[in-house]
């Protein structure tokens, strides 16, 4: 992908966090969390990259980036088993068939968001969001 595709990519990003983060009266966002999958076109470097820039001067400045990998996995249609690949071996291991249905891989999503509300609030808005010290 390119890193015009990521730029993109991180404000949408970043515009959804900041809104969430209003939306729960924090003070700061410490930590965005992110799930993606090999077939996603994400590359989370890009992302912290842009995110570190973009972010400056909003309530998400500073904020680390985490991302989980969401494993490939496909079932092969010729046998049915169901089974994890990787980008490079694209074939069923255990007859060798390449006719594969994508289970996951392809996700890309914002699992949680770690704020520090304001003032002494401590609570969880329900949506992903987690206070600080959790």
């Amino acid at each position: 992908m390119s890193r015009v595709h990521e730029l993109s990519i991180t404000q949408n990003l970043l515009r959804f966090v900041l809104q969430k983060a209003e939306e729960a009266g924090a003070a700061r966002v410490r930590e965005i969390r992110i799930c993606y999958g090999p077939y996603s076109g994400i590359e989370p470097e890009c992302i912290r990259m842009y995110l570190s820039l973009l972010a400056r001067g909003t309530i998400a400045e500073g904020a680390a980036l985490s991302a989980v990998r969401i494993p490939l996995r496909a079932r092969c249609r010729a046998c049915g088993r169901e089974s994890e690949l990787t980008v490079t071996h694209l074939a069923c291991p255990a007859c060798g068939g390449t006719d594969l249905e994508v289970l996951s891989g392809r996700e890309f999503y914002i699992d949680s968001l770690e704020v520090d509300p304001l003032g002494n609030q401590s609570s969880a808005s329900g949506d992903g969001m987690e206070p600080a010290g959790r």
